[in-house]
């Protein structure tokens, strides 16, 4: 019997770990500086890169978390609201991975840990039945 509980405690454990995304965020970046931190998003949210103008002169980049019915849109955004005066437009690309907002090179280490985390789970069960 505490073998079964400690195999389904394996196996929870994986999903818990997969299930909080981790993203990095930036709130605003200029040109190609984009100042990062890590966050862990809400539950129906996924890592999102940002890229757009503003003013149709500054490159602008935004990095976080973002509601999926959100995702892979352009967003524009005016100033006043109700106005037609574009301040910036900008197209938010979604991805689901941790760390996945990243340059390409940090892709890697979150693949290796969900890997790290599966065969752990997969050696723990196989241990104790």
């Amino acid at each position: 019997m505490n073998k079964v509980f400690l195999g389904l405690f394996a196996v929870a454990l994986y999903f818990a770990v997969g299930q909080a995304l981790q993203c990095y965020e930036c709130n605003l970046g200029l040109w190609n500086l984009c100042i990062t931190s890590k966050k862990t998003c809400d539950a129906g949210q996924q890592c999102f890169s940002g890229i757009g103008k503003a003013g149709g002169l500054v490159d602008i980049k935004m990095k976080g978390c973002l509601e999926v019915s959100k995702c892979n849109k352009t967003e524009q955004v005016n100033f006043p609201s109700n106005s037609s005066t574009n301040v910036y437009q900008m197209m938010k690309t979604c991805c689901s991975a941790d760390l996945c907002n990243s340059a390409p090179a940090h892709f890697h280490v979150s693949a290796l840990s969900m890997a790290f985390t599966a065969i752990s789970s997969l050696f723990m069960v196989k241990l104790l039945i």
